[in-house]
């Protein structure tokens, strides 16, 4: 326990130390938010769809947390680079203990990324629709920022290129959010679009999200939503687990 302790603060205090990494992590949700939240408002409002800006809140902030917790993984390449991951595999604790808090630090800092834009979404207009239902959010940003935190590591684990990890988690992070329903709603898709967009595990924290803050219908079902998010984040923490036992520091 100890382990998985010092690797959680480990990764918090790496965080908070770059003040930068925190203000710069802020800029592409914060471009969304004004560019789509107030660009496409009016087009939505005549379409009788509501408001946008609540609409897209919720999907705003699963984009900080996708964003903050697969890209922890260049944290584990970073550390395999300089030589601060052999000096941790080669002290007598499993390697499951010291995945599992690095995956535990990068999800809460993910977490607080989601907190943070939460923030911002109040700031610019977006309200809450049950403030009940605001510990239930938490709940589902949390299997989010533990799941995409898992799927970072497990493929940082496999991988010595930072340059080489950067190009497939855009490959990979890009179509995860934008065929989520973050940025549009999910009824009325197309068959073959409708099948990607369940197949998506971020479009059920999505519908999750936005029933927790918006009283939206969910389009699943809030049981669905958390029982494909319960059950993908144990797998992919197992998955995760088993990568990263193989690696080579």
């Amino acid at each position: 326990m100890n382990v998985i302790y010092i690797m959680w603060l480990r990764q918090l205090k790496k965080y908070f130390r770059s003040k930068s990494r925190i203000i710069g992590s802020l800029g592409q949700p914060l471009l969304f938010l004004l560019a789509f939240g107030f660009g496409f408002g009016a087009i939505f409002k005549k379409a009788g769809a509501g408001n946008y800006m609540q609409f897209l809140a919720p999907g705003i902030i699963l984009m900080s947390v996708l964003f903050t917790a697969i890209f922890s993984g260049i944290d584990l390449i970073w550390d395999r680079q300089f030589g601060f991951l052999k000096e941790t595999m080669v002290a007598p604790v499993s390697r499951f203990q010291i995945m599992l808090g690095k995956t535990l630090g990068g999800a809460t800092v993910a977490a607080i990324q989601g907190v943070i834009v939460f923030v911002l979404t109040i700031i610019v207009g977006f309200r809450p629709h049950d403030l009940i239902l605001l510990p239930l959010g938490a709940v589902v940003v949390s299997l989010v920022a533990v799941l995409f935190t898992s799927l970072g590591i497990g493929l940082a684990s496999t991988m010595e290129d930072m340059q080489g990890f950067q190009l497939i988690m855009n490959f990979l992070v890009m179509p995860i959010f934008f065929l989520s329903g973050a940025l549009f709603p999910l009824e009325g898709l197309p068959k073959a679009m409708d099948i990607i967009a369940s197949l998506d595990p971020l479009t059920y924290g999505v519908d999750g999200l936005r029933y927790s803050f918006i009283g939206a219908q969910s389009v699943f079902g809030m049981t669905t939503d958390m029982l494909v998010l319960t059950i993908l984040t144990v797998a992919l923490l197992g998955l995760g687990s088993r990568l990263f036992e193989r690696i080579q520091a």
